[in-house]
């Protein structure tokens, strides 16, 4: 058997890039229809919040960003895979949505293509625990900050450091492990307060998902009016 070595920066960024493109390829669809249960939270406290136009980081196929449209919302959906957006594109069209959701291939590590305060809330589900740095993150938070209007939220989620898969598997290095070729950046509370630096930190939620089952936190934060 081949023993595999650990990977950093861009080398692990663009193998986990090819590996989620081709996993969307063999599954198409692959977490269903239903939105998520953070996608279900973040609307409702984005519609408490008067929010109109709505952000999502890491879509995927789309499940919550035609969610986010279905609620009422302008929805503008990014992720890295091309594959992911095709079908999220086919699936908005197929649902009568089209014009409410603008679809884009865009690597998050890279400024993000819209304009200061031109966004009212941003949802991220599992986006900032892929096999990013911890200066990549901090960046993305960054960028976040950035397009979002004052008194704008930020709903993510994470898999945390009380997660079973934490500190098993291949290790990369800054709290990221490899499982089933999936690298995953576990967060400590620690960096949920660093990215939260300079935001209203609202929330820490904690919650379960999936059959390992997989341990997250549900993080709300609000820039600064």
């Amino acid at each position: 058997m081949e023993k595999r070595v650990p990977e950093h920066g861009p080398a692990l960024s663009e193998k986990q890039r090819r590996h989620w493109q081709d996993t969307y390829q063999r599954l198409p669809g692959m977490y269903g229809d239903e939105p998520s249960a953070a996608a279900v939270h973040a609307a409702q406290a984005f519609r408490a919040r008067g929010a109109a136009q709505v952000l999502e980081l890491g879509a995927g196929h789309g499940r919550d960003s035609l969610y986010f449209a279905r609620s009422g919302f302008r929805v503008h959906a990014s992720d890295f895979s091309s594959a992911g957006m095709a079908q999220l594109r086919q699936a908005a069209r197929a649902a009568g949505a089209a014009e409410s959701v603008t679809v884009e291939v865009h690597d998050v590590r890279r400024p993000l293509p819209l304009g200061d305060g031109s966004v009212d809330a941003v949802f991220a589900h599992m986006l900032l625990c892929m096999a990013l740095s911890t200066e990549e993150i901090l960046g993305i938070a960054a960028e976040v900050g950035r397009v979002l209007r004052p008194g704008g939220v930020f709903v993510y989620t994470v898999r945390h450091t009380g997660d079973a898969h934490y500190g098993h598997g291949l290790a990369h290095g800054d709290d990221i492990f490899e499982h089933g070729g999936f690298a995953v950046h576990f967060f400590s509370r620690h960096l949920v307060e660093t990215v939260a630096g300079g935001w209203k930190l609202e929330e820490v939620h904690p919650f379960e998902e999936g059959e390992l089952p997989r341990r997250l936190w549900r993080i709300t934060q609000t820039k600064p009016s």
